[in-house]
């Protein structure tokens, strides 16, 4: 059965939830309004937005930055600049497990579509393949340089598995993208983004640019990996997002998308389940939201954001986003319809011709 249409001209914020604190991860329990963020005070809280006056349960157990939330069961597994993992049961919201997954801070987390597995990304430009029942290292992926062209530490930034879980992609600070074969834990291929790096002699050390985000299309058969252009001022970061997108196979570029009216990281990129668009969100000082149409390859729905936008979470209809970032919570929301009706405006179109 097809999903439902959702239509991001329709975009709207449906709830605004100011913080103190840089929210770095998001991740929402089903559609009863449970939520879970990471937060730069090294806490996990737990917010139910749908209550009006917000009581946020705070959960403890890292000690810097939380960079990365997935759920799986009944479990939440959170990732820290600590380079730890923890296990927490939903119910009783404690930890369960605590596993010293890196040397390096943890930038990223990535579960695999049925949930047995987590990859974990890090400075230590290590991929891990964790299985989500036991805790369990099973794949150990090692496919970027340490250093950059410059001679100055990299950084592994994004992960994501495919939606088949067969393939997963990681990506680092010189806009690098490895994709592997999940089960042989074998390398298959590379594409590279090279604009996204930019080195400054005054800044070199300074983390900049670099590849933020990947996600396959539904059919496994490309790759986005989302960043910057070309950084011009690294103290404001100011740069043009820019959006990348490769057949992997083959190792050609099928679309670019930048030099539009936001600036700054594309931190997380989501594709439709049925490729009706490809959503990307990130920012600088400011923050942005962006849908992108790959059949016609041009911007659906673009919109300043409340906050820089580090992580999202979406439900499964896919016409509600959990955005967390710079001292808030945003929930937007979209209109859907059955899949075999049309729109107005398709409607209109049809008529006219």
């Amino acid at each position: 059965m097809m999903m439902a249409h959702v239509d991001p001209t329709t975009l709207k914020i449906s709830r605004e939830i100011s913080r103190d604190d840089i929210l770095l991860s998001v991740a929402h329990l089903g559609d009863a309004g449970r939520v879970f963020v990471g937060s730069s005070d090294a806490r996990v809280y737990e917010l139910d937005t749908t209550q009006e006056k917000l009581e946020p349960v705070a959960m403890e157990g890292h000690q810097s930055y939380v960079t990365g939330l997935v759920q799986t069961g009944n479990m939440l597994i959170s990732g820290s600049f600590d380079g730890t993992l923890i296990w927490w049961d939903l119910e009783s919201r404690q930890p369960v497990r605590t596993v010293h997954a890196h040397q390096k801070w943890i930038r990223q987390l990535a579960i695999s579509p049925d949930g047995s597995l987590l990859a974990s990304v890090a400075d230590d430009m290590v991929c891990r393949v964790w299985k989500t029942a036991k805790g369990k290292l099973v794949r150990e992926l090692k496919g970027h340089a340490e250093k950059t062209p410059h001679h100055f530490p990299s950084m592994l930034y994004a992960c994501g598995f495919s939606a088949d879980g067969q393939f997963l992609a990681t990506a680092d600070r010189t806009g690098k993208a490895v994709i592997w074969d999940v089960k042989k834990g074998r390398q298959l291929a590379t594409v590279e983004a090279p604009i996204m790096y930019t080195w400054d002699p005054k800044q070199r050390i300074h983390s900049i640019g670099g590849a933020r985000s990947v996600a396959f299309s539904p059919d496994n058969s490309l790759l986005a990996i989302g960043g910057t252009g070309a950084i011009n001022n690294i103290d404001h970061l100011e740069a043009l997002s820019r959006i990348e997108i490769f057949d992997w196979e083959k190792g050609e570029r099928t679309h670019e998308f930048s030099g539009d009216t936001y600036k700054g990281l594309v931190e997380q990129m989501v594709f439709h389940p049925e490729n009706q668009w490809l959503l990307a969100a990130g920012g600088d000082h400011n923050g942005f939201i962006k849908f992108y149409d790959l059949k016609e390859k041009k911007i659906i729905k673009q919109e300043k954001a409340p906050m820089h936008v580090h992580d999202l979470s979406l439900n499964a209809a896919h016409d509600t986003i959990y955005g967390a970032g710079h001292g808030k919570l945003v929930i937007w929301q979209m209109e859907s319809r059955p899949a075999d009706v049309e729109s107005d405006s398709a409607a209109e179109e049809k008529a006219s011709e």
